[in-house]
């Protein structure tokens, strides 16, 4: 770590470097004074905005994560899990997949043991699990996560979950039922795979697919950590362990992809890749890339639209901390933050570490850290940041921030008297222009309390107008919000695209909404967070705007083409086909849900 600099920087030097063995009482003090200059935070909301925990009301509660532990602290243990949103029948009410990881590679997996889940919206608040009959079990993988595409563009997602080990591609058949393609696809990999996020990264109409991988572990290869004199076996540093390539899938059409990360310039053979979005940082209409790594530099890559890649890491300035140094790279998220036309960067990372703030200046030169100034540093000192999007949670036309925190090790309190390993979430309101403010214990019980969280992936599964959140936990049950007062708050508008010359899911367009003289700018992607995939419909708040004065869409396609559209009124889900404009309306949905209750 460079040596700190200015009263405010030795006092988040003492922070960084004693937290682990100081009282909480001088950790409050060091905090506070590190802020000296504290920054302008907005005020909280109205409190009748509630995320309310629904999980066995809606059918989910008998689901609990396995990790596969047997107290020798294997490495991937501590990793997932992950889950998706997506709409596999295309009834337009999004589904629910949940990554199921143990028993441990090697073991017995006698009748009943957990899989992989996926849930299908009754439409009425509730779902069913169909795992079965859709055929989607991943029954033999160490699950971690999971992202959804069309890539066959036949008009439904198909479904691809990252293992340790080989992954697996199913591929919907349309009428509720998926087939594993993934040896004649060719995108097992075979190695150590986290995050993996769909994109048609040379627009040529087919999306393709990215890999994160992590660390060179294998079963065979399980190293002490801990204590040797107490013989206290403890989760092992990623230094323990080498980095791997990750890899980049070209769609050659026909069901078949071809391995091209090295030679389109995606090359890190030493990364360890947790996190990772598609999205276009320098608004040229062609799909960057960012990867978040564990203890190595995180990387981006610029594309050339040529069907290659530049690493321009260093010349952004988002490879590391306001230091220069690598951190513990877990979750991603991209968005115009502080509503400039510019895609920014949030990145979670581990304890002792802070959240980082990436703020895009224009998209030719560096990304600046606004982290402290945005008010995300101090409060994400002692956590372990994994899932997190940006997301307007009450409609007010700004992005709004979530985090799921947990830390890693599980026995970390016999080294810390101030880390826990279940830790709370956070629940950040934007102001409009980029500060923040953690608001979450006004808006629900959930914020309140403790969780080891993981993935995390927002949907409006009920069809109301908001965005609730489902949370995936290490070795618990995952938790859903539901979002009740969000739709009350303010007006909002949900578009999802089709593509007719491009890709199906239009992955990868940007989207600009008037309304109100505001504009919002939003890309069209499938994965980021963690491990984990949002709704892929595009939920703009839009505050006190009862009507949207246009749409302008730049599809994906090699020659850029902006559709406009508009006006239109506020309050509705909007479907809008390529080249023919809105094709579907319709409102909020009118059946109710089912209680708020754990």
């Amino acid at each position: 770590m460079a040596s700190p600099s200015g009263p405010r920087g030795i006092l988040r030097f003492a922070l960084l470097v004693l937290a682990p063995t100081l009282s909480v009482a001088v950790v409050a003090v060091l905090a506070a004074a590190a802020s000296a200059t504290p920054p302008a935070v907005p005020a909280a909301v109205t409190p009748a905005i509630l995320f309310n925990d629904v999980t066995s009301a809606a059918g989910l509660g008998g689901v609990v994560h396995s990790h596969g532990g047997t107290g020798r602290k294997y490495y991937i243990e501590t990793v997932p899990p992950g889950a998706c949103w997506l709409d596999y029948d295309g009834d337009g009410w999004q589904d629910l997949y949940l990554v199921q990881s143990g028993p441990l590679p090697g073991s017995p997996r006698p009748p009943g043991t957990p899989h992989s889940r996926l849930f299908k919206n009754k439409g009425d608040g509730t779902f069913v699990d169909v795992t079965d009959a859709a055929g989607v079990a991943n029954a033999t993988g160490y699950g971690n996560g999971c992202t959804a595409g069309d890539y066959d563009n036949d008009g439904d997602e198909d479904l691809y979950v990252t293992n340790f080990g080989p992954s697996v591609l199913y591929r919907n058949n349309g009428d509720g039922t998926f087939t594993d393609v993934t040896a004649q696809a060719g995108v097992a990999n075979g190695l150590y795979a986290t995050s993996a996020a769909w994109a048609d990264y040379d627009n040529d109409g087919r999306l393709d697919l990215f890999v994160a991988n992590y660390v060179d572990f294998t079963m065979d290869d399980q190293k002490f950590c801990g204590d040797v004199r107490k013989n206290r076996r403890s989760y092992c540093h990623p230094d323990a362990y080498g980095g791997l390539p990750d890899l980049l899938y070209h769609n050659e059409g026909g069901g078949r992809f071809k391995e091209v990360a090295r030679a389109s310039g995606i090359w890190d053979p030493d990364g360890k890749g947790l996190g990772v979005v598609w999205f276009d940082y320098n608004n040229d209409g062609n799909q960057d890339l960012y990867v978040a790594n564990d203890a190595t530099p995180n990387m981006l890559y610029r594309n050339d639209g040529n069907g290659r890649f530049t690493d321009v890491t260093l010349l952004a300035g988002v490879c590391c901390s306001e230091d220069g140094k690598p951190q513990s790279g877990m979750g991603v998220d991209a968005g115009d933050l502080d509503g400039d036309g510019w895609q920014d960067l949030f990145v979670t990372n581990l304890s002792n570490e802070t959240n980082e703030f990436y703020r895009n200046l224009g998209g030719k030169g560096p990304f600046a850290i606004v982290t402290y100034p945005a008010g995300l540093g101090e409060v994400s000192l002692l956590m372990s940041g994994w899932g997190t999007d940006m997301f307007d949670f009450d409609n007010d036309g700004d992005l709004d921030l979530v985090v799921t925190n947990g830390h890693p090790m599980d026995d970390i309190a016999l080294d810390s008297d101030i880390i826990t390993y279940a830790e709370r979430p956070f629940l950040f309101e934007n102001d409009g222009h980029g500060k923040f403010a953690d608001v979450g214990r006004t808006h629900g019980a959930y914020f309140n309390g403790t969780d080891v969280g993981r993935g995390l992936a927002t949907a409006d599964y009920d069809n109301d107008g908001d965005l609730d959140m489902l949370i995936a936990t290490n070795g618990r049950k995952p938790t859903l919000l539901r979002n009740d007062g969000g739709s009350a708050a303010g007006h909002w508008i949900t578009l999802r695209l089709v593509g007719a010359r491009c890709n199906r899911d239009a992955i990868g367009a940007r989207v600009t909404v008037r309304a109100g003289g505001h504009a919002q700018v939003y890309d069209t992607r499938s994965s980021s967070s963690y491990l984990s995939q949002n709704d892929m419909r595009l939920h703009v708040g839009l505050g006190s705007a009862a009507q949207v004065d246009s749409i302008e869409i730049r599809w994906p396609e090699k020659v850029k083409r902006v559709e406009k559209l508009g006006p239109v009124g506020a309050d509705q889900f909007l479907v809008v086909k390529e080249g023919s404009g809105i094709v579907s309306r319709s409102a909020v949905s009118s059946r109710p849900g089912p209680a708020a209750g754990p």
